[in-house]
């Protein structure tokens, strides 16, 4: 048998399959004091003085149109009663046929949950899709 047994001299370099992660480390922690001292920094506030603008700022609404369902399922535009069929003619004289226009509904807390679904229905149909439910403030904190 003819093999030969290497013995591995001093001077001979042996290679290392594994990767050296410790530089990489240098560099984000290095990074990392970097930022952090460069973000206080940043936040320092320069005093300006900004121009003015003679623009007037746009209103959103000047009359919020509101429909009011009463306990009895009338309802009223405003302060105008309405009924249920000409209810998207005074909606439209409300908002000056502005579909986009938001409708405020109040509703009487007595009213079953299908009622007021199909008064909204009616709104859908209607094209108004912007509707916000009223509603009054509580005086005792929730618990």
């Amino acid at each position: 048998m003819a093999f030969e047994l290497r013995r591995i001299r001093e001077d001979d370099q042996v290679v290392n399959h594994e990767i050296n992660v410790t530089p990489f480390i240098d560099i984000i922690l290095v990074l990392l004091i970097i930022f952090m001292i460069a973000v206080p920094v940043s936040m320092v506030h320069m005093p300006l003085e900004l121009p003015v603008s003679t623009q007037k700022s746009p209103s959103i609404e000047q009359t919020p149109v509101v429909l009011t369902v009463a306990a009895d399922l009338s309802l009223e535009v405003g302060d105008r009663p309405v009924s249920r069929s000409g209810l998207a003619a005074a909606l439209d004289a409300a908002t000056r046929n502005d579909r986009g226009a938001r409708i405020f509904v109040r509703a009487d807390r007595t009213i079953r949950y299908g009622d007021l679904i199909k008064v909204m229905d009616q709104l859908r149909v209607a094209g108004y899709l912007k509707v916000s439910l009223v509603a009054r403030e509580s005086e005792e904190p929730a618990s």
